[in-house]
């Protein structure tokens, strides 16, 4: 596979690769990346490259010179890939790769052309910067001309992320019928008018949304401006999450920085609707603080500060595991850089009707090993129970169980 490196060296040091893609892993493991991507990027006014690992859930950028990306793709590529696909200033290459470690190496014309390589270069965003939006302007986020103000830059970034997340959820959504929203502790619901613009303003979808909250002034102030701006779907009502009983069926459940066991409470109220669509960003994870205890883990339990964090990462491990165990299919995101705020854990969940015997198997050791009994799952009830019991014949959901393998 020389030549393959060869071609790879040349286009580097000449500093004619636009992209490349590396695919089709010779043996697939859930431990392991299934594809690998590279560009080059300036950072700090110095050219770099790239090179990206694509997992199931997750991916892990890392930044190489020229010598050193050179020697990563050479071990990607003997390891690891036996597809590759390159474009460059002058050309396309498709280089196939054989068991038997053939190489052939397809050449086309370019079809893409060099862009700017700043690694700080500016976002497009699904709300645009200079671009009046009424609700923005009426949250005092915005200026009448568009202009994001100072002090809400990062709201600004944050209501684009969250956005950003949104948009993966709408595929999992039935847009054959009204799509009923529930936003659990919205508060001032800079995120809930930003849904509503996107969904329904932007998008056209069928929706319904409703935010919920325990500050009356808050409720008020949110109806004022949802009726300035005419989002006749968009109602605010006063109330607590566990009590809330307004509707019989929701379709997505947002809970962002719902306090402690209030998350858990949201999480409870999706699954009992079977929504298709759950985006949770806990806060406050107090419940399993003084709970925790294993001797292994004494050097953690012993500091105060370090053993607050293990119980929010432990905490929301459980949450994600749970759900996994009634039927969903979860990934734990960053919703923010932590820059901006130390909240920025999001749990994504889709709807799948199928359960993974690992999952119930993973959650008793895990629950064993903490020495715990996490509020969530006695909040789930007999279906949960039903469920941990491998009694899956009975598990009202009817989810499919899968068997790992």
């Amino acid at each position: 596979m020389k030549n393959v490196l060869d071609l790879f060296s040349e286009i580097i040091e000449d500093q004619k690769l636009i992209y490349a893609v590396l695919s089709n892993v010779r043996k697939k493991s859930e431990k392991t990346f299934n594809r690998a991507s590279v560009k080059p990027v300036i950072i700090k006014n110095e050219l770099l490259f790239q090179i990206t690992y694509h997992y199931d859930k997750k991916v892990i950028h890392n930044n190489f010179k020229a010598h050193e990306a050179i020697t990563e793709l050479d071990n990607l590529i003997q390891l690891y890939f036996k597809q590759i696909v390159i474009y460059t200033t002058d050309a396309d290459y498709q280089i196939l790769i054989s068991k038997k470690g053939k190489v052939k190496i397809l050449k086309k014309s370019p079809t893409r052309k060099k862009e700017g390589l700043s690694h700080n270069r500016k976002k497009n965003y699904i709300l645009e910067e200079n671009n009046p939006y009424d609700f923005l302007i009426n949250l005092g986020v915005m200026n009448k001309e568009g202009r994001v103000l100072p002090k809400k830059y990062d709201k600004f970034k944050q209501l684009n992320r969250f956005l950003e997340m949104v948009s993966d959820c709408i595929p999992y959504l039935n847009k054959e019928k009204t799509i009923n929203i529930i936003d659990f502790g919205c508060g001032k619901s800079y995120l809930t008018f930003a849904l509503y613009y996107y969904l329904v303003e932007k998008l056209g979808l069928d929706i319904n949304i409703i935010g919920l909250d325990l500050k009356k002034d808050v409720i008020s102030f949110c109806n004022k401006v949802a009726d300035d701006l005419g989002y006749h779907r968009l109602k605010f009502v006063h109330g607590d999450i566990k009590g809330f009983k307004n509707i019989e069926k929701v379709d997505m459940v947002v809970s962002l920085h719902a306090c402690d066991t209030a998350t858990d409470d949201a999480l409870v109220k999706a699954v009992n609707w079977n929504a298709d669509v759950i985006l949770a960003v806990p806060c406050c994870q107090h419940e399993l603080f003084n709970k925790i205890h294993n001797p292994v883990m004494h050097p953690l339990e012993k500091h105060g500060i370090i053993k607050e964090k293990l119980s929010s990462l432990i905490t929301d491990s459980i949450r994600g595991n749970i759900l996994e165990i009634m039927g969903y299919s979860v990934q734990i995101l960053e919703f923010i850089d932590m820059e901006h705020t130390p909240k920025n854990i999001l749990i994504r969940a889709f709807k799948t009707g199928k359960v993974n015997e690992e999952s119930v198997n993973q959650y008793k050791k895990f629950k064993e090993f903490c020495n715990i009994n996490p509020y969530l799952e006695k909040a789930m009830g007999e279906n949960f129970r039903r469920a941990i019991s491998f009694k899956f014949k009975d598990f009202s959901n009817s989810c499919e169980v899968i068997k790992s393998k």
